[in-house]
């Protein structure tokens, strides 16, 4: 085993998960609750109590998946969803004050991409996207072994591009229920499992949405491989097929042809990508 760990954090909206890494090995997980409405220092110090119980003298770095903006420039983390008070918070330099270990910083659908590059599906690919999946569509881009972020880390928000009326999030995620139909995503998971065919074919004209914006996305970076991460990977049975109708109809067959679709079997590639931030850092220099 390698000697060397390395902290991975997932900062949620009510709660924050984290675990230590050594090589390929995930150990010690811990939760924290937070007051997502609390004072920029209450949340920080609810953070430092999960790092707290965390830190041992093997960990040699530290990576944190926040649902925001991150500046990896500056370490500064920019509107952090569900935490109102973190509208700009110097997080890489409070972490690095208090802990005198580096300290990394990213998207947590950057920190999903990196968890299934070097621990689930994307294995033995040098180029790759993770899709996540849920209450939006957030993608991590990986080319050439290299996470790429974008000038402000706002690279890879596909789903905020405008399509039809709204954008690809508003169709191509789990607000599509809620938004369409006006039912939670949960219930109509519920009944397709019930095997209700109402349920099945929202799915299935989900899927015809995601399969336009895999389209998109293909026609920009043209990957072999694309992991589905998220909550509404756990139905791909009742929406793969229309998605695939609809990236096949691509002008160029031959990138369909060579496209993967994979769904995540793992449940905490965000943490183990964020712990994994240091480690590409290194490889990429």
């Amino acid at each position: 085993m390698n000697s060397d760990c390395a902290i991975g954090i997932d900062l949620g909206g009510t709660n924050i998960r984290g675990g230590v890494v050594c090589g390929d090995e995930l150990t010690g997980m811990q939760a924290q609750r937070i007051n997502p409405h609390g004072t920029v220092d209450e949340v920080l110090q609810q953070l430092f109590q999960l790092t707290d119980r965390l830190l041992t003298p093997s960990v040699k770095s530290i990576g944190i998946g926040v649902p925001g903006l991150v500046d990896e420039a500056t370490g500064i983390v920019y509107d952090v969803i569900n935490i109102p008070s973190w509208k700009e918070v110097a997080l890489q330099q409070k972490m690095q004050e208090r802990y005198n270990l580096p300290a990394l910083l990213n998207n947590d659908a950057n920190c999903f991409a990196l968890g299934e590059y070097y621990f689930g599906k994307g294995r033995g690919h040098a180029s790759m996207i993770g899709l996540t999946i849920g209450t939006g569509l957030g993608t991590g881009i990986i080319i050439q072994e290299k996470l790429y972020t974008g000038a402000s880390g706002g690279a890879g928000e596909f789903g905020m591009i405008d399509y039809l009326d709204q954008c690809y999030e508003y169709y191509a995620s789990g607000q599509f229920f809620r938004n369409v139909y006006g039912i939670e995503g949960e219930e109509v998971f519920k009944r397709a499992t019930g095997g209700e065919a109402e349920a099945i074919a929202m799915y299935g004209e989900l899927g015809m949405h995601l399969g336009k914006a895999i389209k998109m996305i293909q026609y920009a970076l043209d990957v072999d491989l694309i992991v589905l991460g998220g909550s509404v990977r756990h139905a791909y049975r009742w929406f793969q097929k229309r998605m695939w109708e609809q990236i096949e109809t691509t002008a160029y067959q031959r990138s369909a042809k060579r496209l993967q679709i994979a769904v995540s079997e793992q449940e905490n590639s965000g943490l183990l990508g964020a712990a994994a931030l240091y480690r590409n850092a290194q490889i990429t220099k």
